[in-house]
């Protein structure tokens, strides 16, 4: 919050930074990864689906390899 005199302003930053074009740009591979190995209308909607959610995959693979439960 910011003060301007009485009042207070709510300031929200809306950009994300180079941390948002690496984030795009690895969803976009995963996108092309798995739209290799998808055949045919359904899979193809799978592959979409499971490269909006591999990030928890990716998450999920390295607290389990550093056994934190």
């Amino acid at each position: 919050m910011t003060k301007v005199g009485n009042k207070s302003i709510k300031v929200i930053n809306k950009s994300g930074g180079p941390q948002s074009f690496v984030f795009f740009a690895a969803w976009i591979g995963a996108v092309i990864y798995f739209e290799q190995i998808a055949y045919g209308f359904w899979p193809s909607v799978l592959a979409f689906l499971k490269a909006c959610v591999w990030p928890a995959y990716v998450v999920h693979a390295v607290l389990g390899l550093l056994n934190i439960r």
